[in-house]
């Protein structure tokens, strides 16, 4: 069985890739004709003429797939206006559930839920009334810069 060639260095393979670089790019130029250069020259030249045209018809067309998109999402509603309008499935406003004991059988878990209702109706009201304070102090301030300046 023949042994595997020794993968080269680093800095062999450098050298090797600079070598067939230089060579293939002088060899390329060496071999066009007048023709090739005129060719080059145009597709250079049409390239560098269109290319803003083409940058502009690019960001309308961009602009109006955003214009779609933003008319598709209903991105014009803000999330605040949404609050207290939909229903959190399990967060009604009786205490029905939790004034019934367990008697039916193969309610597992009910007490759980019940905490968990109770928890996120506590957590929710806490946050609204924290966004209603710095609300209050947003419009305090707001008043205390008219009235001081």
């Amino acid at each position: 069985m023949a042994s595997p060639t020794p993968s080269p260095s680093i800095p062999e393979l450098l050298t090797t890739w600079k070598g067939n670089f230089a060579r293939n790019t002088s060899a390329a130029f060496d071999k066009l004709r007048l023709q090739d250069y005129i060719r080059l020259v145009v597709i250079i030249g049409a390239y560098a003429l269109l290319r803003p045209y083409i940058i502009k018809l690019g960001g309308k067309l961009q602009a109006q797939q955003h214009e779609r998109d933003a008319a598709d999402n209903g991105a014009e509603i803000h999330p605040n206006d949404l609050r207290g309008k939909i229903e959190i499935p399990g967060l009604g406003d009786s205490d029905e559930e939790e004034d019934e004991e367990d008697t039916q059988p193969g309610q597992w878990g009910r007490n759980a839920r019940v905490r968990q209702r109770k928890f996120i109706r506590d957590a929710l009201a806490k946050e609204e009334a924290r966004l209603a304070e710095e609300q209050e102090v947003e419009s305090d301030k707001d008043i205390e810069e008219f009235l001081i300046g």
